[in-house]
């Protein structure tokens, strides 16, 4: 998968190796999961004809255009006329409106591509492909031979330097003939149906060859084949194929890449890499070669190639059938010292795969290789993943221990992709959910069993209610299965991916850890090697429990976030009665599973243990009989659903008990967050409760008072944290952004006023606790060091008086010297970047300090700046510009365009002003050209104008207007802005 890259700062945000003999045969392949692993000769024909690209960039001939695209003007032999000229020039100087495609015109391929040789010569410069393509017709399509067969490709990047058709006999090839054989059109080239039709007679598989030139060195939207560093490296997902060659670049056409060879300078580009297994090398003076093969079906999507000088680590896993599996992470020299904990979370999800799924790997190779220069997080290409270095790079010097987890995440992620979406994957990208939420979820698992269960759901939840809320409420909502798109890279959103994943969940939920393990047998032993749908999975999981999920499909087309209310009634004779409602966008009611609990009201004992109540109706009443005496409900418990809950009739004081002894771990934790936020909005109003504050107050000391008794640190942390200033935006009608920083910091002030005594005993006893342990990322001691720095930013905040400044910036500062591994160092850096008056000095020495510390480290400065960007001085937007000036700083670099722009729009107070709006807008103009798909993603930060007061709203809202009449605007960007402006 292409998991959606984060910015590095802040987590507020897709394998290989046997022999040539060993290619799957017609009837299957033996071995892989839990030895019934088969492959289905008939493929699932799926996905829609491809995007035509809209490039508004006036040029002439073959240079650049929109998006940092390109196009070559020599071969190997010198210069040569493309084919595809004369729509390149007309492509460059169209500025027409970009196309919408819709889910319900999906087609199937007439013709299918079974097998493709690739070649790739590749200079400084230029790099030549050569690819021949065995295309068959398409069994499932009846009138094929009355169809033409459309091949992607991008004219703006991709020359075409010749189209022929080869026999299979090895007797003469012929050169088709533009408007005879084919046609060109703007990203297409379209082989016509009488052509095909007459070759296909002659032969079993027509053997298309073409011969194109591409420039990696050129590509700075970083999609298909570009240079990083000094390193050639590829990104296929989504629509990234066609930027190499031409293809039918559509998930539904899964071929089997028999032969890649890559050849290049032998001393620049010792690593040559691709899918599969490494068949043939050899040495050409100068140059050298390899040949890989892929025994496996995969859509072009999973396609990767790099070269470079790389160093290595390697290991080995045994797999629960005796398999050994050859594992290597490949990085830059300089950063191979960082690789450890990636192959150890490597290992990890190998394993856990096996014992939870029993999923082995099905190759004798897999192979990792990181990546400075990339859109997203991770590529889940079939043997050779692709990382963004952020999460595959590890030290205590470089990563904070939430580094380290989303390392650990994000390794597993794109490791659980070569069953939920190598060997099974989406017919077209409305489905894309298919294997995102799916992995997501098997992810999220994966992590809770490595660490801690309850912590990894209150993560996961608090980013699922910071993000994908805010999505769910904005121009950009979409259902996870998304009915239509511009640009599918605009739709790797929290939605696909984070609810996607809740989805997943509520299967769980509702057919128990059992009968879902019996839904995914079902799922691969019915689609092993096909490109299917959500509907396929669904049915799946019905048919392996022999349970009616029809009404359930609506939460694939629902968008929006669902209202789940509630009010309740207890009954002398010990009947107590629960009635909830729904409210979505859905046309009737979804299916939702709701995890309820019930506690004795005066003992606090769980009376009635987790049950799972199914709600189908648009209302239903639920009862419990017999119970001895009234009682409390815990409901929703561990966020049973994506769904916001709402009391008829707020109940302060059942919100209390429930934060004091509720038995469920998420609930409770929940219930002290509600305690937080409603004195914060109390706050905000100037109409602060003395008994909502008291009922903080105790639960805030209880939990600090508890934390010594416990080892589960992580939740004592986030139970004494206060909801961030994204989460209590998003209950808000009219976001009012400086009002809830104002509010937030004054109740953060007033519990670190009464407990200031309390929190420098834990912090010393924490810091006591702690020396002379070695550094560790086991729960335990994350859980201490994350407990210790929210003791820190406590004692931090009481800050108004110059001798409360001293304090503060000494006890920060002397943090910040001591701090034995990176997430103590950040977070003194992060209390130290919004000192002011007399801490100036202390803030201005660690920023400094951290900056000559980090030596060029990329990873260390991305943490630089955006800790900068994300201060509370007055005067951050300033400090901002002129980082932007600074000589590390680049809109070249996705990680360090997040680092400091998406850092900047996160920080609400500061960004959310006519003159924050203005800045983001300078910068995406000069993105844009460069990288649309980072460009399209900042965009999202203007379009919540109608959330807004006027003034703020007004100024978005010109902002968007501006960007949407840039010349050359990408079709990424133009989709953003345009549903923004969308009445």
């Amino acid at each position: 998968m292409r998991i959606p890259a984060v910015a590095v700062f802040c987590f507020l945000t897709q394998r290989t190796s046997k022999a040539f003999s060993m290619l799957p045969s017609r009837t299957g392949f033996t071995g892989g999961r839990a030895n019934q692993s088969r492959y289905a000769q008939g493929r699932r024909s799926a996905s829609l004809a491809a995007i035509t690209r809209t490039c508004r960039v006036p040029t002439t001939g073959f240079g650049f255009s929109a998006g940092g695209s390109f196009s070559a003007l020599t071969t190997r032999g010198g210069s040569t006329t493309a084919l595809n000229s004369v729509v390149a020039d007309a492509t460059a100087e169209k500025k027409d409106t970009p196309v919408e495609f819709f889910r319900k015109d999906y087609a199937p391929l007439p013709y299918l591509v079974s097998k493709i040789h690739m070649d790739f010569y590749i200079e400084n410069g230029k790099t030549t492909v050569t690819s021949k393509m065995f295309i068959k017709s398409n069994p499932k399509v009846g009138d094929y031979e009355a169809q033409d067969l459309v091949l992607d490709g991008d004219e703006t990047c991709v020359k075409l330097l010749s189209l022929k058709f080869d026999d299979a006999d090895g007797g003469e090839s012929y050169d088709l003939v533009e408007g005879k054989d084919y046609e060109l059109a703007p990203g297409k080239l379209i082989l016509k149906a009488d052509t095909l039709s007459t070759f296909a007679k002659k032969s079993d598989a027509i053997m298309l060859s073409t011969v194109v030139e591409i420039v990696p060195e050129k590509n700075t939207a970083l999609s298909g084949m570009y240079k990083s560093g000094t390193m050639y490296c590829s990104q296929c997902e989504a629509m990234g194929f066609r930027r190499i060659t031409y293809y039918p670049d559509r998930p539904d056409n899964m071929a089997i890449y028999e032969r890649v060879r890559i050849e290049a300078a032998k001393d620049e580009y010792p690593n040559l890499l691709s899918n599969g297994n490494r068949v043939e090398s050899g040495d050409l003076g100068e140059r050298h070669y390899a040949v890989w093969s892929d025994p496996f079906p995969k859509p072009s999507y999973l396609f990767c190639i790099v070269a470079g000088n790389l160093s290595s680590i390697k290991d080995s896993y045994t797999t629960t059938s005796g398999r050994e599996v050859k594992l290597e992470i490949f990085s830059e020299p300089d950063n191979v010292n960082k690789l450890d904990y990636a192959m150890e979370s490597l290992k990890k999800s190998m394993k856990w795969d096996e014992d939870v799924y029993g999923l082995e790997y099905d190759l004798d190779l897999f192979n990792i290789v990181a990546v400075n220069d990339f859109n997203m997080g991770a590529m889940e290409n079939k043997g050779l993943n692709v990382f963004n270095t952020a999460y595959v790079l590890a030290s205590p010097e470089s990563a904070t221990d939430t580094d380290y987890e989303l390392v650990e995440g994000v390794i597993g992620h794109e490791y659980f992709h070569n069953w939920t979406g190598n060997r099974v994957t989406c017919k077209d990208w409305f489905q894309l959910t298919l294997k995102e939420g799916l992995t997501v979820f098997r992810d999220q698992e994966f992590s809770g069993d490595m660490n801690s269960k309850p912590v990894k759901r209150i993560e996961d939840v608090k980013s699922l209610r910071g993000r994908q809320f805010n999505e769910d409420s904005s121009p950009m909502a979409h259902p996870i299965r998304p009915d239509s798109y511009i640009s599918m890279d605009n739709f790797y959103t929290a939605t696909v991916y984070s609810k996607g994943a809740e989805v997943i969940r509520m299967y769980h939920t509702l057919l128990g850890k059992e009968g879902f393990r019996k839904g995914m047998d079902l799922y691969f032993e019915r689609h092993d090697g096909q490109a299917v749908s959500c509907d396929d999975f669904r049915m799946a999981m019905a048919d392996a429990n022999g349970k009616d999920l029809d009404q359930f499909a609506l939460w694939y087309s629902t968008p929006g976030t669902p209202t789940l209310t509630y009010s309740t009634n207890y009954d002398k004779d010990g009947t107590y009665s629960l009635t909830l409602k729904q409210s979505s966008e859905a046309s009737e009611p979804l299916h939702i599973p709701v995890a309820v609990g019930l506690l004795d009201k005066e003992t606090g004992e769980e009376v009635v243990p987790t049950t799972i109540l199914e709600l189908k109706e648009m209302e239903q009443t639920f009862t419990f009989d017999n119970l001895k005496g009234d009682v409390v409900p815990s409901l929703l418990r561990d966020f049973s659903a994506p769904v916001k809950l709402i009391a008829e009739e707020e109940n302060k004081d059942a919100i209390a008990f429930l934060a004091a002894r509720d038995t469920d771990g998420f609930n409770k934790w929940e219930a002290g967050q509600q305690l937080y936020t409603s004195l914060i909005f109390q706050t905000l109003d100037n109409a602060a409760s003395e008994q909502t504050l008291e009922m903080v107050l105790e639960a805030f000391g209880r939990t600090l008072q508890d934390s010594k008794e416990t080892t589960d640190y992580s939740i004592s942390a986030y139970a004494l944290s206060l909801p961030n200033e994204s989460t209590l935006a998003e209950q808000m009608e009219i976001i009012q952004p400086t009002s809830i920083r104002r509010a937030r910091g004054t109740v953060k002030k007033q519990i670190a006023r009464k407990f200031k005594a309390e929190l420098e005993l834990r912090y010393q006893e924490l810091t006591e606790s702690m020396k002379g342990k070695p550094f560790s990322v086991n729960a335990v001691s994350i859980g201490r060091r994350r407990l210790r720095n929210v003791c820190l930013e406590y004692l931090c905040s009481i800050n108004e008086t110059d001798e409360e400044k001293y304090q503060a910036a000494d006890l920060a500062t002397s943090h910040f010297k001591n701090a034995t591994g990176m997430t103590d160092k950040m977070a003194a850096l992060n209390a130290l970047a919004s000192m002011d008056g007399v801490g100036a000095a202390a803030r201005d020495a660690a920023i400094e300090q951290f900056y000559q510390d980090a030596n060029g480290d990329a990873l260390l400065l991305n943490k630089w700046f955006s800790v900068q960007a994300l201060s509370h001085l007055d005067d951050v937007l300033e400090r901002v510009k002129k980082l932007t000036q600074h000589p590390d700083f680049t809109l070249s670099n996705p990680n360090r365009c997040r680092s400091l722009l998406g850092a900047f729009a996160m920080n609400l107070a500061a960004y959310h002003t006519p003159e924050g709006y203005k800045f983001l807008a300078d910068q995406l103009e000069k993105l844009d050209p460069i990288n649309p798909q980072i460009s399209s993603r900042l965009t999202g930060n203007l379009i919540q104008w109608r959330r807004h007061d006027e003034e703020r709203g007004a100024s978005m809202k010109a902002q968007l207007e501006r960007l949407v009449n840039m010349d050359g605007i990408s079709k990424d960007m133009y989709e953003v802005v345009s549903r923004g402006l969308k009445d």
